[in-house]
């Protein structure tokens, strides 16, 4: 299955949910914010949204600065 992350097109084996891609990519959940065919993807609802082939994923990371 072909998704584009942030850009940049990536193959996976199949359909998977976006929190299982976020542990996939190794990334702490509660450190970004998700967005999937740019509709906003709130924390609580990652593990019931399927990813399917074509969908474009934009994984923003928190930074913090002073």
């Amino acid at each position: 299955m072909r998704l584009i992350i942030n850009g940049e097109p990536i193959e996976r084996p199949g359909p998977c949910s976006l929190e299982a891609l976020l542990r996939e990519l190794k990334l702490k959940a509660e450190r970004v914010a998700t967005v999937v065919n740019d509709d906003v993807v709130p924390s609580g609802l990652r593990t019931a949204r399927s990813l399917h082939e074509g969908d474009r994923v934009e994984i923003l990371t928190f930074a913090g600065g002073g």
